[in-house]
């Protein structure tokens, strides 16, 4: 079965930190761009992070994360990562994973920073 699935999600106090997972199964994950999406409430989609296919050549942070989000991925476990430290309460959103073209998404996973 073609999906993703994230984990990782939860409650957490301002400055602290997550580490999402998203693990993906049916498809030769290493031949993907890999994105994280997030939604927070009432708002549209925010492209919060994206890896190229090896995860080290080029990576992207929205301005609003970079230099807290790290991205990563391993292509060996089909998952990709995003560790989040420093978090704000602005950083409340449901986060997906998403597949390169947009055209796979996990069921997302909430992250709530109060």
């Amino acid at each position: 079965q073609v999906q993703l699935v994230e984990s990782g999600g939860g409650l957490v106090q301002p400055g602290g930190s997550l580490r999402l997972s998203c693990a993906a199964s049916g498809f030769t994950f290493s031949s993907y761009w890999m994105y994280w999406v997030r939604q927070a409430p009432g708002k549209g989609f925010e492209s919060v992070s994206t890896t190229t296919i090896s995860g080290v050549d080029m990576t992207y942070y929205a301005d609003s994360v970079m230099g807290r989000f790290t991205i990563s991925r391993d292509n060996a476990k089909n998952t990709v990562y995003l560790q989040m430290n420093s978090l704000k309460p602005e950083d409340t959103a449901v986060y997906y994973c998403v597949r390169d073209r947009f055209d796979l998404w996990g069921q997302g996973t909430q992250v709530t920073v109060s």
